[in-house]
């Protein structure tokens, strides 16, 4: 069952202006820097005023949709009529409700091609392992995330808005002065997240897929596998969670979506 992991696979920049080793390794989760998507807060100051003069969670989120909508369409595109549903507009909630049904499908792709232009982290798994490039399991990853379907309406940047969304509100109203959560993961086996490094009885490092779901709830975890990882996980690496928005669920409650790399983790079994 156990394996060896590669030494780190990804791109040699990235738009966060931390190299793309140091993001994926252990090093950087224990002494997490701030991460920033180059432009983003710049280039949407209205945004970012109107988040700064909400004073609660539910303003915030409300100011964060009503720009989304605004900018890229998504209210039209929600009441468009069945008839009318070829005039399709990609949107981020598209995708984490896709992601919430099959995190190998379409929408799951364009998540992690996302991580991988935005982070500098290759994917380790889509639909199956992805080793040397390139294969044909390589291939099918880059046909689905390159999919016109969803980048029709810059998909990218709608994704850079929620990131950097996520992380105003884990600041001031769901994590204030927290460098990290404990989260946890139910797993059966490690073909998607391979052992670098075995470092005692329950405890190992794993090369978690560049884009991977946790949950906050320990009990919730076992539902999906026999074991249980339970690792620290930085702030600055979560991209969403429930609770975040309004309209937007994964599959329970307490799942965040979170940017990979190596982690430390602990062991535990039922």
């Amino acid at each position: 069952m156990e394996s060896k992991a590669d030494s780190f696979n990804g791109h040699s920049t990235n738009l966060v202006s931390i190299p793309s080793g140091l993001l994926a390794s252990t090093a950087f989760n224990d002494f997490p820097l701030p991460l920033r998507i180059n432009g983003v807060r710049e280039m949407n100051r209205t945004l970012f005023e109107m988040l700064a003069r909400a004073t609660s969670r539910e303003e915030a989120a409300d100011a964060f949709q009503n720009y989304m909508g605004a900018l890229f369409g998504l209210d039209s595109e929600q009441r468009l009529k069945p008839r009318d549903r070829r005039r399709f507009r990609s949107s981020y909630l598209r995708l984490l409700q896709g992601w919430g049904f099959d995190s190998n499908g379409p929408e799951g792709a364009v998540l992690k091609g996302w991580v991988e232009s935005r982070f500098g982290l290759f994917p380790t798994f889509h639909k199956t392992s992805l080793g040397r490039y390139p294969s044909p399991g390589w291939m099918a990853y880059v046909e689905e995330k390159m999919s016109s379907r969803f980048h029709n309406n810059s998909i990218n940047l709608q994704l850079d808005l929620l990131y950097e969304y996520c992380q105003t509100a884990l600041t001031r109203y769901f994590a204030p002065g927290r460098k990290h959560l404990t989260l946890y993961r139910g797993v059966n086996d490690f073909k998607e997240h391979p052992i670098k490094e075995r470092l005692g009885k329950n405890s190992a490092i794993l090369r978690q897929n560049n884009l991977v779901s946790f949950t906050s709830d320990r009990m919730r975890a076992d539902e999906f596998g026999d074991c249980i990882l339970e690792a620290r996980v930085p702030v600055v690496k979560i991209l969403f969670f429930n609770g975040l928005i309004s309209g937007a669920t994964l599959k329970g409650e307490g799942e965040y979506l979170v940017i990979g790399g190596d982690y430390q983790v602990q062991f535990g079994y039922l």
